[in-house]
Order: C-alpha cells, then sequence, then structure tokens
C-alpha cells in the first residue's frame, strides 16, 4: 500500500483517487471542493480554503519528521493554480505526476527538481499524454517523422444545440485553451499560430462530420519528435467554434458565464474520440484511435485521461527508479510501459485500434 497525495479532485481527479483507493492505497485528497470524494472509504479529506497552497498544507498535515509518508504526489489541480503546485514541488525529493495543463510548463523547473532530487511526471492524460506515448513509438519504428498530427476531443454524443459542447474537465481550462496562442511545426520549425485556426471539417466514425482546428496541445512534442510538419487539433462539432470566435470578436464573451453554460450534465451522453496519425519518409503511415463512451466508473473523459493517469501511477510505484530526477514527459517512458498502459486502457474497455507497441 502507498500513501498518494491527490491535488484536486474534480471530474478527473476524483476518478483517479477513487481508483487509488479502493486498490487500497491510502489517498489523501486536497480541494476546497472535494464533494465528490466524500465518503470514501480509505481517501482522507484535506479541506483547502481559497488561497491556500496545497503543498504547504500537504507539509502541515502530514509532517514526514513525524513519520508520514509521501509515497506520490499526484497534482491534478486547474491551470495556472496546479503549474504553481508543480513548481513548488519541485524543491522537495518527491516523486509528482503532473496533470494540471497550463500556458507554463513544469519543464522549465528541471534543473531545480535534478537540484532538490524531484522527479516529475507532466501531462499525463490523453492528449497531450497517450498521444506523445503514440507518436513516440512511431518515432522509435519510423525515425524521423515527415508528418505528425493528433485530433481530439470530449463532446456530447450528438449536437444539443447552443454551444453543442459541456466541459468534461475544468472550463476555466478550456476556455485557456481557447485563448492561447498555438505551436506546431512547419517546415521543421516551430512557429505559432493563431488558436482556432485551420477550422475544417472531419467525418469521425459512427459520429458524423465535425470541426476540427489549432490548439496548443504539442507541448513537449515541439522539441522531442524531430518532424518537417506537426499539428494537434481539438475537435467539436460544427458551429461551437464559430460561436465562440463570434462572441469574442463582437466583445460579448462573458468567461464567467461561459463556465455555467459548459458545466458537465451526467445525464447527456458523452464520448471522447482521438486520432493520432504519423507518417514516415518512405510513406510508411500508422494511425490510432482511441474511443471511450463512459462507464459506470465515470465520463468517457475521466475515464481515457484518468486512466493514462492511474496507469502510470501504478507503473512508477511499481518500480520507483523508473524516471530519475528531474522532469520527464509522456513520451520519455519505455515502450514497455506504454505497451501495459495501453493494453490497461483496453481492460477497461477503452477502444483502441492502431498497431500495439512492437518493443515491449
Amino acid at each position: 500500500m502507498a500513501v498518494i497525495h491527490c491535488f484536486g479532485v474534480g471530474l478527473v481527479g476524483s476518478y483517479v483517487a477513487k481508483r487509488l483507493a479502493q486498490a487500497g492505497h491510502e489517498v489523501h485528497a486536497y480541494d476546497p471542493k472535494p464533494h465528490r470524494v466524500i465518503g470514501i472509504q480509505g481517501i482522507e479529506i484535506h479541506l483547502l480554503e481559497p488561497g491556500e497552497d496545497p503543498v504547504e498544507v500537504m507539509v502541515r498535515d502530514c509532517p514526514v519528521d513525524d513519520g508520514f509518508a509521501i509515497d506520490l504526489v499526484v497534482n491534478m489541480l486547474p491551470g495556472s493554480i496546479g503549474h504553481a503546485s508543480t513548481t513548488a514541488l519541485a524543491a522537495s525529493p518527491w516523486r509528482t505526476i503532473d496533470l494540471s495543463f497550463s500556458e507554463f510548463t513544469p519543464d522549465r523547473d528541471d534543473e531545480k527538481a535534478r537540484e532538490h532530487g524531484a522527479s516529475i511526471l507532466w501531462d499525463v492524460g490523453i492528449a497531450p499524454g497517450l498521444s506523445n506515448m503514440l507518436l513516440s513509438e512511431a518515432y522509435r519504428d519510423f525515425g524521423s517523422l515527415k508528418k505528425a498530427e493528433v485530433r481530439v476531443g470530449g463532446n456530447p454524443t450528438e449536437p444539443t444545440g447552443g454551444w453543442n459542447y459541456m466541459a468534461p474537465f475544468s472550463p476555466i481550462d478550456v476556455i485557456a485553451e481557447y485563448t492561447r496562442p498555438a505551436r506546431v511545426i512547419r517546415d521543421s520549425a516551430e512557429v505559432t499560430l493563431p488558436a482556432l485556426s485551420e477550422k475544417h471539417i472531419i467525418e469521425v466514425p459512427e459520429k458524423g462530420d465535425m470541426e476540427a482546428f489549432l490548439t496548443d496541445g504539442l507541448r513537449s512534442l515541439l522539441n522531442s519528435i524531430p518532424v518537417i510538419e506537426m499539428s494537434e487539433y481539438t475537435v467539436r462539432w460544427p458551429g461551437h467554434i464559430q460561436m465562440f470566435i463570434d462572441k469574442r470578436d463582437s466583445g460579448v464573451l462573458d468567461e464567467v458565464d461561459l463556465q455555467s453554460q459548459w458545466q458537465y450534465d451526467s445525464k447527456t451522453p458523452e464520448f471522447t474520440w482521438m486520432e493520432v496519425m504519423a507518417e514516415a519518409f518512405d510513406g510508411r503511415r500508422v494511425t490510432w484511435t482511441v474511443q471511450d463512451h463512459g462507464s459506470d466508473d465515470g465520463h468517457s473523459m475521466a475515464r481515457c485521461t484518468g486512466l493514462v493517469t492511474y496507469c502510470c501511477i501504478i507503473e512508477w510505484l511499481e518500480d520507483p527508479d523508473m524516471l530519475p530526477p528531474g522532469v520527464h514527459a509522456p513520451e520519455s517512458l519505455p515502450s514497455e510501459v506504454i505497451s501495459r498502459i495501453i493494453n490497461m486502457m483496453l481492460d477497461e474497455g477503452v477502444e483502441i485500434i492502431g498497431p500495439m507497441t512492437s518493443h515491449s
């Protein structure tokens, strides 16, 4: 049994915390609104007051000097709040799995982490996360790539009217995703393009026409995979992103109102879909598709994202030396670990079509 400290137990974080508790681990949950895990056996609640630093609360409530263990910290807080926590964790000799999605990425703290003996694995969701792992497998097989593309989105299973959307994780992070310029690779160089550009229609099997547009989701892949052209696109029902653009450009976009309108509704059927494609210089091409429609244990994005996080936790607990001190992206994981993550997701009913890893 391990002692695991979970920062943030929202829609995705609560899924991970519950899975860990069900597996027999001692889980400490830190959140200002921990209602999703209250009363769950094996989870101890640490209520965060406004402005409180979860790292400071963890050290206060579970002081290592008094014999408390900190086997692993899982940071699932949103945006800048989550980034601040990971930056603080880089100054302590613990293992951290980071699912926060901030404009500022943890790799900037690599030197500090190595200096303090901290090991951080970041961006361990579906995309970024599993998408990185799959592209790293393509790179291992093909060498430098001619082209790589990721298309991903969590959406209602059919248009619902209005925004045709509900946020399966923090709406704040979705808004940030729509407003940050997109960093992509063109002609082997990193360039920045306007967020939401290159809008185009794609066909999603069994769903029909959907819309894809550029977002800033490549992150560590910008520097880890040699490629001529690489892009990540978010997928939504047609009309959604144009409504956002129109409201933004007319000055009537109200982010507080959006958070209310995009709130997740458990009664609305939904699904998560991702396509990852890589093309070699000799014409070889590989494509993976990942799809889930949710299950009794959680909605599809919690499962697709949370299972990747959960699998990384289990792998690191079983092999404490899996990663040395420093900050590590998901594509740095060994092939055999990636293979086990894929197989665990398949066992949990997530549909993954494409070649399984050939290096395990």
